[in-house]
């Protein structure tokens, strides 16, 4: 699979997502759930709108007006789980500023206890934004593809099984996910019936 990828561009990679502080970024990614990139980015563009172009901090959100949020183009669970962040960071539950300094599990934890955040939001970030060596974010649908396609399996691995299956890439996984997928990204540009399937 390795040789058959193009080289990783793992600063291209993060190029592409989006940047700013930690507070910032968990705030886009609840914005993107379920909708896509461009609907985000136009619906966090009218927020920052709001803030002289900026995403807000947290006790700005909780000051903002629910009815004001849903002017942007936020739903009302989404509204929920910004204000669900911007409370866990107010009342320290979630330690923004020194996410650095934990371990993986522990950045976790404090992440997921935010509603509306889950496990891959947390890989996600760990991955992206502390560039930690060993991150393998088990619930993304294009690595469990790719974990298909690479073992040939019959099933659309879960993320228990792709975990399994990643402890042997070890302490390396941050590197086997940016190529898991690169390579899924090509196989499925060569063949897209196969992976429609």
């Amino acid at each position: 699979m390795i040789d058959a990828t193009e080289p990783i561009d793992r600063s291209a990679w993060r190029n592409s997502r989006p940047v700013g502080d930690a507070f910032s970024v968990l705030v886009f990614s609840i914005i993107g759930q379920q909708i896509s990139g461009f609907a985000a980015r136009a619906i966090a563009g009218r927020l920052q709108e709001h803030f002289g172009g900026r995403m807000p901090s947290p006790a700005e959100l909780l000051a903002m007006d629910p009815a004001v949020l849903k002017t942007v183009g936020l739903s009302r669970m989404k509204i929920e789980y910004l204000r669900s962040l911007a409370e866990h960071i107010i009342s320290g539950e979630l330690d923004i500023d020194h996410l650095h300094e934990l371990s993986d599990d522990q950045v976790r934890e404090q992440i997921t206890a935010s509603k509306g955040l889950g496990r891959w939001t947390a890989d996600m970030f760990l991955l992206i934004n502390l560039e930690r060596p060993d991150i393998l974010p088990i619930g993304d649908l294009g690595i469990r593809s790719a974990v298909q396609r690479l073992y040939r399996l019959d099933h659309l691995p879960g993320p228990a099984e792709v975990d399994t299956i990643g402890e042997k890439w070890q302490p390396n996984r941050s590197l086997a996910s940016f190529y898991l997928w690169a390579w899924n990204r090509q196989m499925t540009a060569v063949s897209p019936k196969v992976a429609a399937k």
